[in-house]
C-alpha cells in the first residue's frame, strides 16, 4: 500500500516579493492553505494583505517567488481556474439599480453546475430584500450579497475579504456558521479581516503580516499563548506628559494609551499584572490625586499578541 502524505495546498505563496516604484510591499511571503482549512491573514492597513490576495487572484504578478492556486499559476489558469475560485471583495462594483436576485441570476449564468440563486439568497439571509435595489441595501446586506456572489459558482477555494464587516450580531453569527460549513465541506478558505472574533471562531491557522513580512504564524491558541498578560486601567482624567512619565517610573514599566483612544485609558506593558503592580498604581494615583475608575487584568489573548506584533489600533476585539 502506498503511503499518502498531506494534501497538496489549494493556495500557495512561496517566497513571494512584490515592489511598486521601488517600494517593497511583500517581502518573501510564504503561505499555504490546504483543502478543508481556513487560514486568516491579519495585519494593519498597508501591511500587504490586499496585494497578497490580488496576486492569488491573478490580478497582479509577483516579482519573485512561486504562486499556485489549485496547483496552477493563477496568471495562466484562465476561465477554468477562475470558475473554481470564489472571490468576496469589498467595494462592490455592482450596478446600484440592480437587485440581489438579478445580480445572482446573472452571475449564475457564468457557471455550469453552480448554486441555485434563489436558494443562495435564503442561505445568506437576503430573501426578504431579493427585489430591493442594491443602492438601498445596508452595508451588512451588501456584504452578504458579496458573499453570495463568491459562492454562486460552488467554488473549491474562497478568498474572503472582511466577510462580516458591517453586519449586525445575528447576521455575523449566521455568516460565521455558513463559513464554518463551507470549510467542513472541504473548501480551502483564505480570510482577511480586522475582526478577531471571526478568527477565534473560524481559523485553523493565522498569519500576521506587518510591513510586507509575515511576523508570526500558528494556531489562534498558539499565538495567544505567546502574548504577555497585561493590566488595563482608566483614570478620571487624562495625564500630562510629566505625569505619564512619572507613572511609568513608579510602575517600573511602560505605560501606553489604551486601544480605544479615550482620555484616561491606559495599559501597562512589559510587566505582569501582579499585586505589587496594582499596589504601585494605587499608591501613585493617591499621591497625584487621580481616581481609578476601571481596572482590568487581561490574560494572554490573540488580541494582545496581535497588538504586540503590529500596534494596529483598527482591530476589533473578540466579541
Amino acid at each position: 500500500m502506498n503511503a499518502t502524505g498531506p494534501p497538496a495546498p489549494a493556495l500557495q505563496l512561496d517566497g513571494v516579493t512584490k515592489r511598486y516604484a521601488g517600494r517593497t510591499v511583500l517581502d518573501g511571503v510564504s503561505l499555504r492553505v490546504a483543502p478543508g482549512e481556513l487560514v486568516a491573514l491579519l495585519g494593519p492597513n498597508g501591511a500587504g494583505k490586499t496585494t497578497a490576495v490580488e496576486i492569488l487572484e491573478g490580478y497582479r504578478t509577483a516579482d519573485m517567488g512561486t504562486v499556485r492556486v489549485l496547483g496552477v499559476d493563477p496568471r495562466r489558469g484562465g476561465s477554468d481556474l477562475r470558475a473554481r475560485v470564489g472571490l468576496m471583495l469589498q467595494g462592490g462594483g455592482l450596478d446600484p439599480r440592480s437587485t440581489p436576485r438579478d445580480v445572482l441570476r446573472l452571475y449564475a449564468r457564468f457557471h455550469v453546475g453552480g448554486r441555485d440563486p434563489d436558494a443562495l439568497l435564503e442561505i445568506v439571509g437576503l430573501a426578504t430584500v431579493a427585489r430591493t435595489r442594491v443602492r438601498r441595501l445596508s452595508g451588512g446586506e451588501r456584504q452578504r450579497l458579496a458573499l453570495a456572489l463568491a459562492l454562486v459558482g460552488d467554488p473549491e477555494v474562497l478568498l474572503l475579504d472582511e466577510p462580516t464587516a458591517g453586519m449586525d450580531p445575528e447576521a455575523r453569527r449566521s455568516t460565521r456558521a455558513l463559513i464554518a460549513g463551507l470549510k467542513a465541506e472541504g473548501r480551502a478558505i483564505l480570510l482577511t479581516t480586522h475582526d478577531l472574533a471571526d478568527v477565534e471562531r473560524l481559523a485553523d491557522r493565522v498569519a500576521i503580516l506587518r510591513a510586507g513580512r509575515i511576523v508570526a504564524a500558528g494556531t489562534p491558541d498558539g499565538l495567544a499563548a505567546g502574548a504577555s498578560p497585561s493590566l488595563r486601567f482608566r483614570l478620571d482624567r487624562g495625564l500630562s506628559a510629566a505625569e505619564h512619565a512619572s507613572l511609568g517610573a513608579a510602575l517600573t514599566a511602560s505605560v501606553a494609551a489604551d486601544v480605544d483612544g479615550s482620555a484616561g485609558a491606559f495599559r501597562v506593558e512589559g510587566r505582569a499584572p501582579d499585586p505589587g503592580l496594582i499596589a504601585a498604581l494605587a499608591t501613585w494615583c493617591r499621591d497625584v490625586g487621580v481616581q481609578i475608575v476601571e481596572l482590568r487584568a487581561a490574560a494572554a489573548t490573540l488580541e494582545e499578541r496581535y497588538l504586540e506584533l503590529t500596534d494596529d489600533r483598527d482591530v476589533e476585539s473578540v466579541a
